[in-house]
């Protein structure tokens, strides 16, 4: 059986309970006695029995398997919360207060890793080592590659930028070249104004939200809010600090906050100027603020399904020439 299905098999376990069980609390049948008789005791086995069973035997890393058990073991109590008649409810009460208790576990013990994590790039960005290198190296202590990993190192990145960015040399990143992407089409001008538009309507759109519907709702959206401006803050004081790069062997396309994309140049089929808008498409990668792109590169091999990388940079005469040089 193929190994990314196998792994997959506990979520897949995770949502037909989930299915399974909706459809027995929510309906009439003969199983639960024509909705008379919707006990808890079976969410209770495939919760704490059935469900970890799954995941430590189709999951070979142990620890990943104790994880996910954790995590999928609160969704379903969470679930439980919500359809399981409060008159079948027994022991299902006192796990829904224990949900709280292991909320607040898992999120003390996340901000103890973050903190970690930013302690030890902190200290890493005072060399004179590659800054993406000195983001990855914590991570890869603590995540394997994958989904997950890239998510961390987007976030991870953000929270540098935003926070220590005057830490980060441009001259360290990779390279024999870079160019750059902050002045085309005042890209990082559009930028500033946007955080300051952001700042100054997040406390008016609280207030709004906080008397016009709900203080929970008010304080939901205006964190929201606050970790988009973050975003932002992370995204501008990125833009000319973070180089595209070329090496002997890659373009290395760094963009903002995005994680970079290595393209070998035996894997680039043509370079070209180029001046119209791109439309969104499962075949094209887009790296450009504002304006339309005005690099086009052509890839004789796919990466992660991608046949053209679209380019928005601020001298794009000097990155053509200089690839078409190395190719």
């Amino acid at each position: 059986m193929n190994r990314t299905l196998v792994s997959r098999l506990p979520l897949l376990f995770l949502i037909c309970l989930v299915a399974t069980y909706f459809w027995f609390y929510s309906s009439s049948s003969i199983l639960n006695e024509y909705g008379s008789y919707k006990p808890e005791w079976p969410l209770l086995i495939d919760t704490f029995i059935t469900l970890p069973l799954i995941c430590y035997v189709f999951l070979t890393d142990k620890k990943q398997a104790t994880i996910k058990a954790i995590a999928y073991c609160a969704l379903l109590i969470l679930f439980g919360a919500y359809f399981i008649p409060a008159q079948q409810k027994f022991i299902w009460h006192s796990l829904e207060q224990a949900r709280y208790l292991v909320m607040a576990s898992v999120l003390f013990i996340e901000l103890v890793v973050v903190a970690s994590v930013i302690a030890a790039i902190k200290a890493d960005l005072n060399t004179c080592t590659d800054p993406d290198e000195s983001l990855i190296a914590p991570l890869k202590r603590w995540l394997k590659s994958g989904p997950v990993f890239n998510l961390m190192q987007f976030d991870m990145r953000m929270w540098v930028f935003c926070l220590f960015a005057n830490k980060i040399k441009s001259e360290n990143y990779i390279g024999e070249q870079h160019f750059w992407y902050a002045k085309k089409d005042d890209a990082k001008g559009n930028a500033l104004g946007f955080i300051f538009l952001m700042a100054f309507e997040i406390p008016i759109a609280h207030l709004v939200l906080h008397f016009a519907w709900s203080p929970l709702a008010a304080n939901v959206i205006s964190l929201l809010s606050i970790f988009g401006l973050v975003l932002f803050i992370g995204e501008y004081r990125a833009m000319s600090r973070r180089p595209i790069s070329l090496t002997q062997t890659h373009l290395i396309v760094r963009y903002g906050i995005y994680n970079p994309l290595y393209i070998p140049l035996d894997n680039i089929e043509t370079i070209s100027p180029h001046n119209e808008f791109v439309p969104r498409s499962n075949e094209v990668n887009r790296y450009n603020f504002s304006g339309v792109p005005n690099i086009e590169i052509k890839l004789i091999n796919q990466i992660d399904k991608k046949s053209k990388i679209y380019l928005g940079v601020d001298d794009p005469s000097s990155l053509i020439n200089a690839l078409n040089n190395k190719i």
